[in-house]
């Protein structure tokens, strides 16, 4: 069965030491995705895959540095020539950290300020809905998502911040008090200056269903297959 503008493909990289990559696929199809999980030796995408997932985990046990191993696995390569055509890519946690450490994202990911894993629902005050990955979201909305991080302090110095404020580029923002992690101006979601890559640290495929609490993270995963159907209905 391939996949079609009302059920695009998302690809889901899957890493050594990938923990969350099930739970995106899964939460992604609740949002109407067709998601399909692509070992991280493969040196192509699928063929119709209309947007990229980089899911969150401890790729290669976050040797050397988070994300930095993974980078180099030949599914990076088709995943930054997708990204470098226009095509839509997610970094959930790990995968922002695999972002920033390909250059695909700017800043890196740095130990949480307290130096402990943090792992709790936090809110998010969204900057930005006129991404392909908030457009769901109301204007200035706050939505619970969970975090659950060891190094995800997001660092940039004063020039580069900004410039990316200056740009636009600040997606997603803690709300006040709720920093779990100690990044420079709250910051929990930062895209390329194109709009087509973004990453964040929290997890929204972790807040789809009732269940769990919340489910605002179907507004980020929802906003994203949106914007993949309206990709793959224009090469239809």
């Amino acid at each position: 069965m391939s996949a079609g503008p009302e059920q695009p493909l998302v690809a889901v990289p899957v890493f050594p030491g990938s923990n969350d990559d099930r739970d995106a696929v899964s939460a992604l199809a609740l949002v109407g995705a067709d998601a399909r999980r692509v070992w991280h030796d493969e040196d192509e995408l699928p063929r119709e895959t209309a947007a990229v997932v980089l899911p969150g985990g401890f790729s290669y046990g976050d040797y050397l540095r988070c994300g930095a191993i993974a980078r180099f696995s030949p599914i990076m390569r088709a995943v930054s020539s997708f990204a470098a055509d226009g095509g839509l890519v997610l970094g959930i946690c790990n995968g922002f950290q695999i972002l920033t450490e390909a250059g695909l994202l700017p800043g890196v990911l740095r130990a949480n300020e307290s130096l402990t894993f943090v792992c709790r629902d936090v809110r998010l005050h969204v900057e930005r809905t006129d991404t392909p990955f908030t457009s769901r979201c109301a204007t200035d909305a706050e939505l619970t998502i969970p975090v659950k991080h060891g190094e995800g302090c997001w660092y940039a110095d004063d020039a580069l911040l900004a410039e990316l404020e200056s740009n636009g580029q600040i997606v997603l923002r803690y709300a006040a008090g709720e920093n779990p992690n100690g990044a420079i101006g709250d910051i929990a979601g930062v895209c390329n200056e194109a709009g087509n890559v973004l990453g964040l640290m929290p997890h929204p495929e972790h807040a789809v269903d009732p269940l769990l609490g919340s489910t605002d993270g179907a507004l980020i995963l929802g906003s994203l297959v949106d914007a993949a159907r309206l990709s793959a209905g224009a090469l239809v």
